[in-house]
């Protein structure tokens, strides 16, 4: 960043994220970044996990541009054209218990609204949520949130209850080697159980924990995470900020379970960078929330020019067929990632699927040894080189790349980012 643009940064910004980005980002297209001061940077991130299709996707520009023309903003009781064939839409491309749909802003959103609506159908009020989990920034999504935003803030709402998550390369109960066999699920929730006060509403689950660093349930382990949902009466909800619209392989992560969750958030991919996001559940829940006098009423929830973009993001995911193309360029980069596993000893594991994959820095492999600073010199390294990548930095762990580029990306793009990589790791470790 220029000397004036971080004059201008320190003397107006509230910083809300630590440092920002020693660059100004004058325009994004595709997998790349370009600063004002004439660096193209690929981006490893699709931005803050939203530009799935690639940054100013055509399809999406141009919806943008034709909304503008006929509604940008409405009360928020009144319908658009839209919103109601994105909703249509959607919800065809759901199982049958999931056809009722709500659209507003952002994750946090989302989750509120699932939230609230488990809380009204069940009458209870505790939600249990992994550790490590990230659901959101405003007040009921935070308190259900265990990433490190918890501390200093005073406190949460009452009711929230951790269940460890199946970490199997840390195992949280350090019992499992490498494969988790769902004993921290069975331990955990009887945990959960002894902290209860009898006012269960729901489980809050991500298919794979992003900001934990990329830990992904096995269909074994959500089958048997259902079943103890029911037994307790609790809604299962998956949020599927980043996992959704073909990020690993799949239209919804979900899809590759054997189960199906009673509410289902949608938010980040759902956009393609705009601030849209949905809340998902069957027509029975949600009459019987409404006869309960469900209310969600926020300035911008239905917004006739983000529902315009929803449509565009749904079109490019089904005719581009964005799912395969997942697949197979994340079979590829895994496999690429491997390699440079073999050949550095600081890469502890490399997991994940599809375009959504996590990287651990350790000392060596053999101790597991946390190494975050060495994690932070690579990332910094990458970003002189022209590659942003994002560290997850998990309380007593090492950093975790969460790898996530636009599911446009080339092969050729992808081969610079290796090499990018490889060259910065072999910069930091001598």
């Amino acid at each position: 960043m220029n000397k004036e643009w971080m004059e201008t940064a320190q003397e107006v910004l509230i910083r809300y994220c630590g440092d920002f980005s020693p660059f100004v980002i004058e325009r994004s297209e595709g997998a790349y970044l370009h600063t004002t001061d004439g660096k193209a940077i690929l981006d490893f991130t699709s931005g803050q996990m939203c530009a799935v299709f690639g940054h100013s996707h055509p399809r999406i520009v141009e919806a943008i541009h034709q909304a503008t023309g006929r509604s940008i903003h409405l009360l928020s009781n009144m319908l658009s054209p839209a919103l109601l064939e994105l909703g249509k839409r959607l919800v065809d491309l759901l199982p049958d218990n999931l056809d009722r749909v709500i659209f507003v802003n952002t994750g946090s959103e989302s989750n509120e609204v699932a939230i609230r609506m488990a809380k009204l159908a069940t009458q209870g009020f505790e939600i249990v949520a992994f550790g490590g989990s990230w659901h959101g920034m405003t007040a009921g999504a935070q308190s259900y949130t265990y990433s490190k935003t918890r501390t200093g803030y005073g406190p949460n709402l009452p009711g929230n209850l951790m269940l460890p998550a199946p970490y199997a390369y840390r195992c949280p109960i350090e019992h499992c080697k490498g494969t988790c066999d769902n004993t921290c699920l069975e331990v955990g929730m009887r945990m959960v159980d002894q902290q209860s006060v009898g006012a269960y509403a729901a489980m809050i689950a991500e298919p794979v924990l992003s900001a934990a660093g990329i830990i992904e349930l096995s269909p074994a382990y959500t089958k048997r995470l259902k079943e103890l949902c029911e037994e307790r009466g609790l809604l299962l909800i998956f949020d599927e900020a980043q996992t959704a619209f073909g990020r690993v392989g799949a239209n919804f992560a979900f899809e590759d379970h054997p189960i199906q969750p009673d509410l289902l958030t949608l938010s980040k991919t759902l956009g393609g960078g705009l601030p849209l996001a949905a809340t998902i559940c069957s027509k029975e829940l949600e009459q019987l929330c409404h006869d309960r006098g469900f209310v969600y009423i926020t300035s911008h929830v239905s917004d006739p020019i983000c529902a315009a973009v929803g449509v565009s993001t749904l079109s490019i995911l089904l005719e581009e067929k964005m799912a395969e193309q997942a697949a197979s360029k994340g079979a590829y980069l895994k496999q690429q990632l491997l390699e440079l596993q073999e050949r550095y000893e600081c890469i502890g594991d490399v997991r994940g699927r599809g375009l959504l994959l996590g990287v651990e820095i350790v000392q060596d492999r053999e101790s597991k040894t946390p190494a975050p600073e060495l994690g932070n010199r690579i990332s910094d390294r990458c970003l002189e080189l022209g590659l942003s990548m994002n560290i997850v930095r998990i309380k007593g762990y090492a950093g975790v790349f969460r790898i996530a580029p636009p599911l446009t990306i080339t092969k050729e793009e992808l081969d610079l980012g290796i090499s990018i990589l490889d060259r910065a790791i072999a910069d930091c470790v001598g």
